[in-house]
């Protein structure tokens, strides 16, 4: 009787720690309430938004430099009103937005398989590698006379630019990402019959993530600059009025406060495409990989 007890009772432990293990590998068991994930996300880039507006606000107080070279919050609170009021607020930000995340688009089309060929092609990498390198180098804003002399003032000299500057960033971050995949994973691949392009697909691809999501990133960041520049150096009627050229009417109208406000919707877009993009994408490679256990 008590052998058949003690053999129960060892089968409900395994049992439990079979099912804890699970737990632990999902990541369910320590899954925190939406709300509180939420709030822990939000608290702290909203704490330090409210110490730079009272610092900003207390150096205004104390007239460190004339009102119209520091403008105080309430004066880019004013302009954003005017802005909002005149029907512009919107149309400054899906100007610039739309032609960033498009651009960018492109450069994932492009930079993806040159960084997969120049990653796996011996003489490719002798190659191009250096030249992809030199490009991530160079600032962005070179791009931009030869692109309005070669193809005008359009979205298509936009593009151009922001191509230009993404494109070297997430080929150099796939191809590192492709570098640190273990070769036992390949010699794996190919024994299961995982060879060139589902070999590609199936074994490369996902062990490359984290560089590869790292050059993404980066990616963006260099075609957000990148367009920046282009739309405070080329200015048409054509173009819109994006961020970057109410940014340069700013600073031609001498209204600090317009500049600020262009400064501060830079801003907010950066942050706002890697809380929304970036971010869950990292969370999620991160979990998948049994990295990310507490939300």
């Amino acid at each position: 009787m008590a052998s058949t007890e003690t053999t129960s009772n060892d089968e409900s432990d395994l049992a439990g720690l079979e099912a804890g293990l699970d737990a632990l590998e999902d990541g369910s068991a320590v899954k925190a309430p939406l709300l509180g994930r939420l709030v822990r996300r939000a608290a702290p880039p909203l704490t330090a938004a409210l110490l730079v507006l009272a610092v900003w606000q207390l150096l205004v107080w104390a007239q460190v430099t004339d009102r119209y070279k520091l403008p105080a919050p309430s004066d880019v609170g004013d302009e954003i009103r005017a802005a909002w009021l005149q029907g512009t607020l919107l149309g400054y930000i899906w100007t610039s937005v739309s032609r960033g995340l498009l651009g960018f688009a492109l450069a994932l089309v492009i930079g993806t398989p040159l960084g997969l060929l120049v990653a796996r092609v011996r003489f490719l990498r002798a190659a191009v590698r250096p030249v992809l390198s030199g490009l991530q180098s160079l600032p962005s804003v070179a791009w931009v006379p030869p692109a309005v002399i070669w193809l005008g003032l359009n979205n298509s000299m936009m593009y151009a630019v922001i191509l230009l500057g993404a494109v070297p960033s997430i080929a150099n971050g796939l191809m590192s990402g492709v570098d640190q995949v273990p070769p036992l994973f390949l010699r794996a691949g190919r024994t299961l019959g995982a060879t060139g392009l589902r070999g590609t697909w199936h074994i490369v691809l996902p062990a490359a993530l984290p560089g590869y999501l790292a050059g993404l990133k980066q990616g963006w960041a260099f075609s957000w600059r990148s367009l920046m520049a282009a739309e405070i150096i080329a200015s048409s009627p054509e173009l819109g009025l994006g961020l970057g050229q109410l940014l340069e009417a700013g600073r031609t109208n001498s209204s600090m406060s317009m500049v600020f406000l262009a400064v501060l919707l830079i801003l907010l877009v950066g942050v706002a495409i890697d809380l929304v993009i970036f971010c869950p994408l990292e969370r999620w490679m991160l979990r998948t990989r049994g990295l990310l256990l507490h939300e």
